[in-house]
């Protein structure tokens, strides 16, 4: 039984040994070129002259490519083709790549790319959300509106009107491997792509249309990357693209990797929002109307946006039942980088707008903010505003199960004494719920890809679609086939994702990676074992249904040999023992212009409670205690999902604490280094870090009824911000009317607000 125990992460001792190879650490092929771009310097403007003479007269410099240049495409984006490679006459944010260095080192490349004398004539930028609102400036012609039943006509019988705006910041991936590629011409023009990327098909296919060639001539490897978190999900492509159009323009390989400046300069963030909201409610808190607008800032180019914003639309409910419900959606499209795909993909901007809402409500009408989510929550057999029936549904159980675990009675009356007796520092509580869908909205996505070898003498290799990104995704799928074959995880070889042996895969992402691809390696394994089965039952003379694979061994009624010994037996007697497994997420439909459907095979659900403590002299905060009941059904590998859990609230808890993205006027990234971008560091986690998985089978049928846990637990993290919140709460009367992240400069404005009763 290798599926559902705790083992470590397949590369875990390489990660500390830092032995693990990247794309980085590959030994270079012989002539390796390296590549750097050459960025804009403001935001908007129409390019009017380039002097590229220095470049192309610098050290080590071998090619300098513009637009003009580019053999075939210039395109790299993933949905739109909205977005070149490199610019054509104008640019639209500062950093946007204009012209390509093609150098012998990468320090040439960097120090070549910064000599271009580009004259641009700048145009008036839109940065802003009001900027963008006021322009008219979107990525659709208006507003998306999804509603149910008749808000305004609800909104005018409530007993309550509850209504506010707020701003929630955008978020920096800070995966600590950056972006990287490596592109080694192959014969007849044939291209090997090395890539950190979470979606090596989708580097296959621009790649492919960048060099003019069918995607057969093009093969994408992936072993591994040092995080994504939805960062490597298309921001890759303009690396991989660029090595390739170099490599076949030099015959030679070419090497790609970003500074972390460059990094963050270039790249796409988590989509900053601002929500609207007004709510109608009766005595008791519960929801009987509610009017969302989420203005979603999304960059100069289209990317995932719509996407995104499509999911914060469906999360707006998070765990709770809005009978009468408005909610308006406006992709704004500005002069910054194009926002992209990050942890919960617009699931935590909806949840955290919920959230927030709840706590206005609970602060306005004096009720217990717990009682509040309590009186509101779903309930088996309810239905979602775009439609989809909630079943399996764990969030009160969870509530009262973790509110007993963590003694939130009796800390709740600690705190109150605690805050009653200090007039400096302040103590807040805070539990937050979440339910998060699982499956891609876009539908055709929900399919993954398998190929199993069983070798003669016994070994197991394994590949798939999915991306290993320090998630874990290859130790729990090979845990799979370990589960699948009765065998011992030494048997089990996990191999880089590679498009040459599984093709059209989609990408990790949508916290789906375990249960696609773990479905489709089961069902490779399935095939093989069936035909060993019915060999060995024709040897013993008996049905294959009475042939078993259990602790690496092949049992028939009256013997046994080990599964090595079958393999062989297998082979001799020319039995195929490769296969190929498929699968596809059954019953999900969505239409994404109604709003209605089945988006999600099934919900993930968690809950969190946090204690903080403020200084309200400066706004300075700890996360002193976190205590977690998540749920991961019957988890595939409890050490993993739990490590999972952790790191998802931590990332959550800096989202909406300390990460903040400054822009100036100008729309420079002020904010592109750990210098000036606060990440949560290890001395940051709570002192106190419980967390534990809720035990309870999946109701929908996934790989060994586990549940996917890669995105939802990042959404505990609202709680820390609720707990702030809570800790603002106790200086004085008034509402804090935060936004985040909650800086320590936003917790000291909310003190003070507070304290004046506004």
């Amino acid at each position: 039984m290798s599926a559902g125990i705790s083992l470590p992460h397949d590369a875990a001792a390489l990660h500390v040994t830092g032995a693990a190879r990247y794309v980085d650490d590959i030994p270079m092929p012989a002539n390796c070129l390296h590549l750097a771009f050459g960025l804009s310097g403001v935001a908007r403007g129409a390019i009017t002259h380039a002097d590229l003479s220095k470049v192309r007269e610098a050290d080590g410099v071998v090619a300098v490519l513009t637009a003009a240049d580019l053999p075939f495409e210039n395109d790299v984006s993933p949905s739109i083709h909205d977005e070149p490679l490199l610019a054509q006459g104008e640019v639209f944010y500062h950093g946007q790549p204009i012209f390509l260095v093609v150098a012998t080192s990468h320090l040439a490349a960097r120090k070549a790319a910064r000599l271009g004398q580009i004259t641009i004539d700048p145009c008036p930028a839109i940065l802003t959300i009001d900027d963008a609102m006021s322009a008219g400036s979107r990525f659709e012609n208006g507003p998306v509106i999804w509603a149910r039943g008749d808000a305004n006509r609800a909104m005018d019988t409530a007993p309550h009107i509850i209504e506010g705006q707020f701003e929630m910041g955008g978020q920096e991936h800070f995966y600590l491997e950056g972006q990287a590629a490596l592109a080694v011409p192959q014969d007849d023009g044939d291209m090997l792509v090395h890539s950190s990327t979470q979606h090596p098909t989708e580097i296959q296919h621009k790649v492919a249309h960048a060099i003019g060639a069918p995607m057969n001539a093009v093969r994408v490897e992936t072993r591994r990357m040092g995080g994504g978190f939805g960062g490597k999900e298309s921001q890759g492509n303009a690396l991989a693209v660029a090595c390739a159009i170099a490599a076949r323009q030099t015959g030679r390989p070419c090497k790609m990797r970003y500074d972390r400046d460059d990094d963050m300069v270039i790249t796409g963030k988590r989509h900053d929002f601002r929500i609207a909201y007004r709510a109608g409610v009766d005595d008791d808190g519960r929801l009987v109307a509610l009017d969302l607008t989420q203005l979603a800032r999304c960059g100069w180019a289209q990317d995932l946006s719509l996407p995104v914003a499509d999911r914060a639309m469906l999360h707006a409910d998070n765990a709770y039942f809005l009978p009468d419900v408005r909610i308006e959606s406006h992709r704004l499209k500005t002069n910054t980088a194009s926002a992209t795909a990050f942890r919960g993909f617009g699931g935590p901007q909806g949840v955290f707008g919920i959230e927030r809402i709840l706590d206005h409500v609970a602060q306005e009408r004096g009720l217990d903010p717990i009682d509040v989510r309590r009186v509101n929550y779903y309930r088996d057999g309810q239905t979602t505003h775009y439609g989809q029936e909630i079943n399996g549904f764990h969030i009160p159980a969870m509530t009262d199960a973790l509110l007993e675990r963590a003694d939130y009675a009796q800390r709740r009356d600690d705190i109150a004494a605690f805050n009653a007796e200090n007039p400096l520092l302040k103590k807040g509580l805070a539990l937050s719920p979440v339910k998060f869908g699982i499956s891609f909205t876009l539908t055709h996505l929900n399919q993954a890809g398998a190929l199993v070898h069983v070798y003669q003498d016994g070994s197991i290799q394994m590949n798939h679609g999915g991306t290993e990104m320090g998630q874990g995704l290859f130790q729990k799928v090979a845990q799979v086939a370990a589960r699948s074959f009765g065998v011992p995880m030494e048997l089990v070889k996990i191999t880089a994702t590679d498009t040459g042996k599984v093709p059209n895969t989609s990408a990790t992402a949508a916290s789906s990676g375990s249960d696609l691809n773990g479905m489709a390696v089961q069902k490779a394994c399935l095939a093989i074992r069936n035909r060993m089965a019915e060999h060995m039952a024709q040897i013993w003379q008996c049905t294959p249904a009475e042939i078993t694979f259990t602790d690496g061994q092949v049992h028939g009624p009256a013997q046994s040999i080990s599964f090595q010994e079958a393999a062989k037996t297998a082979y001799e007697a020319r039995v195929s023992l490769s296969a190929t497994g498929f699968y596809k997420t059954p019953e999900i439909t969505w239409d994404r212009v109604k709003g209605q459907g089945r988006p999600f095979f099934y919900f993930a659900h968690g809950v969190a409670l946090t204690e903080v403590v403020i200084d309200t002299l400066t706004g300075e905060n700890r996360v002193l205690r976190a205590d977690i009941l998540h749920d991961a059904g019957t988890s595939l590998n409890p050490a993993l999902d739990i490590g999972q859990v952790e790191g998802g609230y931590v990332q959550g808890v800096g989202w909406l604490t300390t990460e903040e993205l400054v822009w100036d006027d100008k729309g420079v990234l002020r904010t592109h280094a750990p210098s000036t971008y606060k990440i949560p560091a290890c001395s940051d986690r709570p002192r106190v870090f419980n967390v534990d998985l809720w035990d309870q089978p999946n109701h929908e049928d996934t790989i060994f009824r586990s549940k996917a846990v890669g995105e939802p637990p990042f959404m505990l993290g609202i709680s820390a911000w609720l707990a702030l919140a809570d800790a603002v709460a106790a200086c004085g009367d008034g509402f804090h009317d935060m936004n985040a992240p909650a800086t320590a400069e936003e917790v000291l404005g909310a003190v003070e607000r507070v304290r004046d009763g506004d």
